[in-house]
């Protein structure tokens, strides 16, 4: 007769060795597309790269592009995404949700300059990262839409607006572009563009000044 007892923690070792697995097959992914690109690199090296098999590759990501969304994953969904997502989805006020936008959006692309830059840089014209990217832009549109409509819902909206204009004002200025060009190429302080994008969204969206 099988011991039940000990069932939770075998569960819990295949747990913790799938996620190893996980780990290193992401981190072999990610160093070999920030140094090669990402079409240049095979599943094969990947595998060989992380120590396992081409079957295990497969079997943790699916693919190519199954890795590079996990990657994505990571480091712009990351711990610091989810503190500020929460304190958005936690505040009453529809203008100051609007506010916290800019929060999330540091948040973003703080993980993103972390853990992506090289990759990024390395596969720039990469049809796989392309896709990965548009699969971003419209999950964070998505996210963007429930603030966009509790802001008209309470009649907060600056007047003049449509709901699909406020949401594409929402989405610009809480691009990648413009947080590029301003902390990376204008040397902005993280801390500057937040303050600049709080202000910005608000004039820009609501009928209040931050």
């Amino acid at each position: 007769m099988v011991d039940s007892s000990k069932r939770p923690y075998r569960s819990e070792a295949r747990t913790a060795a799938a996620e190893a697995t996980r780990r290193k097959v992401l981190e072999a992914g990610r160093s070999l597309f920030s140094r090669k690109g990402i079409d240049a690199t095979t599943i094969a090296e990947i595998a060989t790269r992380a120590g396992v098999s081409e079957a295990t590759v497969y079997a943790t990501v699916k693919s190519k592009s199954g890795l590079i969304e996990a990657l994505m994953q990571d480091a712009l969904f990351g711990p610091r995404f989810q503190a500020a997502q929460e304190q958005v989805q936690e505040e009453p006020d529809p203008v100051r949700r609007i506010a916290l936008s800019a929060c999330v959006a540091r948040a973003i692309y703080e993980g993103e300059s972390a853990g992506l830059s090289l990759l990024m840089k390395a596969s720039a014209f990469s049809p796989e990262l392309r896709k990965s990217q548009d699969a971003f832009e419209a999950l964070r549109r998505k996210m963007q839409a429930e603030r966009i409509d509790a802001l008209f819902k309470a009649r907060r909206a600056r007047p003049g607006l449509t709901r699909e204009t406020a949401g594409t004002l929402l989405w610009m200025f809480t691009g990648r572009e413009i947080y590029h060009k301003l902390v990376h190429e204008s040397r902005w302080s993280p801390q500057e563009y937040e303050a600049w994008l709080q202000r910005t969204l608000v004039d820009a969206l609501t009928l209040e000044k931050p």
